[in-house]
């Protein structure tokens, strides 16, 4: 099974580890709105009036707390870094919709969301950090996160203030899995036919966290919006062939979660994008680049110096 996200996978990341217990790192909470009433809570790490914001979107199951080495590397004197909890923060959760006596709870978590609505998650990011007065927005997916700024950024949106997007550990959850959980799927995809895909799987099929039917055909099949990295399922990669925005794609030499060497599936990247976009790959790095941070950030900077 290729649970690539285990780097970010429990509430507190694991390339956290080893920082100093009770450690105080100032930062300004951002009470985010989307355009559909979503209430999502988000960090901004770094100088207040920045002329740069990175903004990072986490993968399956993390959260706002998710690659803070990598975070504190990008930030200077200014370059900000917005951090936030996305509709798949977490494994099972939940979030607000709606104010005042309007105010309800909806389903979130990795195991709930509906992928398409990453749409409405970043861009209410986007939104909160224009606010914030700032001259450059670059995003940055970590995982999961990457399938989400390229669907986001594939959708003709306003890009604005938006420079560009940088890819960390983009991979297929597909891949390698096809055979895996081809029982699975079948049984998903029955449940999602009969409108019950909002059902969570057995147990049975032993995924590694609580999910719906949906969000499991979503992960792991071929046919979904979600599988947008093809180099497994042979799809033309119709979302990522969209994207005008300048993409920085950084890959981890050793990653864990890799289901084939990582230099194919860059290659595979480089024959794919814009041939003014960048592929790279962090030598010994493994998939949450601990260790590798101020490489990483340092890379990042150049990028978003020419972009």
């Amino acid at each position: 099974m290729n649970n690539r996200s285990h780097s970010g996978s429990s509430s507190v990341d694991r390339s956290q580890r080893g920082t100093e217990s009770g450690a105080m790192r100032p930062c300004f909470h951002m009470d985010i709105v989307t355009s559909k009433k979503v209430r999502l809570n988000g960090l901004w790490w770094g100088p207040k009036k920045a002329r740069t914001v990175v903004i990072m979107v986490h993968g399956l199951t993390a959260s706002a707390f998710s690659m803070g080495r990598l975070r504190d590397a990008l930030i200077d004197g200014k370059t900000a870094v917005l951090t936030f909890n996305n509709r798949g923060f977490e494994q099972l959760s939940e979030v607000k919709r709606g104010s005042g006596r309007e105010t309800v709870w909806v389903p979130a978590g990795a195991g709930r969301e509906v992928f398409t609505d990453c749409v409405d998650d970043i861009q209410g990011a986007i939104n909160a950090a224009r606010k914030a007065g700032v001259s450059a927005i670059y995003l940055a997916g970590h995982s999961t996160g990457c399938q989400k700024i390229v669907y986001w950024a594939s959708r003709g949106k306003r890009t604005g203030v938006v420079k560009g997007i940088v890819l960390l550990a983009p991979l297929s959850d597909y891949a390698g899995t096809a055979e895996k959980y081809k029982g699975a799927l079948s049984h998903a995809r029955r449940l999602v036919k009969v409108r019950k895909g909002r059902e969570l799987m057995p147990q049975k099929f032993g995924h590694w966290f609580p999910i719906e039917a949906q969000r499991f055909v979503s992960l792991y099949g071929r046919e979904s919006k979600e599988e947008i990295f093809s180099y497994a399922s042979g799809r033309t990669p119709t979302a990522l062939k969209r994207v005008k925005l300048p993409i920085f794609a950084l890959f981890a030499g050793s990653d864990e979660h890799a289901d084939r060497p990582v230099e194919r599936i860059a290659e595979w990247f480089r024959q794919s994008l814009k041939r003014s976009d960048s592929v790279r790959i962090i030598p010994r790095a493994g998939h949450s680049f601990r260790g590798a941070e101020a490489s990483l950030a340092a890379k990042v900077r150049v990028f978003m110096k020419v972009g």
